[in-house]
């Protein structure tokens, strides 16, 4: 069973914990504070466990001449990618104003933290865990400074391999157990052939003791959920107010409707799973009073006789009796009355016959 620890306060994840639903707010407020606050509040109306944006310090996480380039896209917010990308981030202040705001409505609140500056700082507004981008799973030594603040860390995958995968549970496990890895594929909206939901199940063969989840940047809610009924255990999905507004990740991002409609499904998913025992349950009796088969005679049988198996059929049958998988037990037995053609076997009829639940 993989690890279990608690994400947020009060709330565990891995093992039999439910899903933990991650709305990926992401930059998708077009820098508006409150399209911001509409968003979180999207999403805790929506069932999600946690709303998340991406938290830069632009100065950190680019070197100068990234920013100074021109920025001529269709998204763009400014002439150039560092004006573009400012007008996208919040200040401190903003994101203290959003973390209170979404206290005061009920739902976890956090940021992927783009540069090692923006990890210290959620760290010092205490977000309950940290989010590593795809981007970032690679830099280990920022790796390495995030898992000694001690926070869970939810690490996604994208335009990563497995063996690199293997040295971020490496790097990060010497400093913190509490840590999940989600698969993730970098394309925005993702193609559902290069999804690869196998590789949820390798990474639980590779990292068994860590909870295994996926991020999606696929349209609808399919995926996602074909990905929980595979175990993952942490899910992410980018959201959004308007598919048409302007931003690269909007397309790829759920509408209200659809997050409904995934927590909706994750949740019918996680009670489908059930138990691993197979065994006649009790909403399965009346099915099973109707027409479940019983062990009957084919021909007379006199006390007795020692039964083969041509003298034996199986029909519905009253009263209830020996069920069909027990069939060829009775072979070489002796029956103990006379038994009438078409007649129901029953533990009583045949000798050293014992009786247990499935036997009448």
């Amino acid at each position: 069973m993989p690890l279990t620890f608690e994400l947020c306060p009060g709330r565990m994840i891995g093992g039999d914990h439910p899903c933990f639903i991650i709305a990926e707010i992401g930059q998708n407020h077009q820098g508006d504070i409150e399209i911001a606050k509409k968003m979180i509040r999207m999403a805790k109306e929506c069932g999600a466990d946690c709303a998340k944006l991406q938290k830069s310090e632009l100065e950190c996480r680019f070197n100068m001449q990234a920013l100074e380039r021109p920025y001529n896209s269709e998204h763009s917010w400014g002439a150039t990618y560092g004006d573009h990308k400012r007008h996208l981030e919040f200040s401190h202040e903003q994101y203290r104003e959003l973390q209170k705001y979404a206290q005061e409505i009920g739902i976890f609140f956090t940021a992927s933290g783009m540069d090692e500056m923006a990890v210290e700082f959620l760290h010092k507004l205490n977000v309950p865990f940290f989010k590593v981008a795809s981007a970032d799973s690679n830099n280990l030594p920022y790796l390495e400074k995030t898992a000694k603040n001690g926070r869970p860390m939810v690490i996604s995958s994208g335009m990563q391999s497995m063996d690199t995968m293997r040295k971020v549970y490496k790097t990060v496990k010497a400093h913190n157990s509490k840590f999940c890895v989600l698969q993730c594929t970098s394309s925005y909206p993702l193609k559902p052939e290069e999804v690869n939901l196998r590789i949820i199940l390798e990474f639980q063969k590779e990292f068994p003791d860590i909870p295994i989840g996926y991020s999606g940047h696929e349209t609808g809610i399919f995926i996602t959920v074909a990905a929980v009924a595979m175990g993952a255990k942490v899910v992410e999905r980018h959201v959004t107010l308007d598919k048409s507004w302007k931003g690269s990740d909007h397309k790829a991002s759920l509408e209200p409707k659809e997050l409904a409609e995934l927590v909706q499904a994750i949740r019918t998913v996680e009670k489908a799973m059930g138990s691993p025992v197979k065994n006649m349950l009790s909403c399965e009796m009346s099915c099973h009073s109707k027409l479940g088969k019983f062990v009957v005679a084919k021909v007379a049988i006199p006390k007795g006789t020692t039964l083969t198996l041509d003298m034996l059929t199986v029909k519905v049958a009253e009263p209830k009796g020996i069920p069909p998988e027990e069939i060829y037990s009775l072979v070489g037995k002796k029956v103990n009355k006379d038994i009438a053609a078409d007649s129901t076997l029953t533990t009583a009829t045949v000798e050293n016959c014992a009786k247990n639940d499935k036997l009448y």
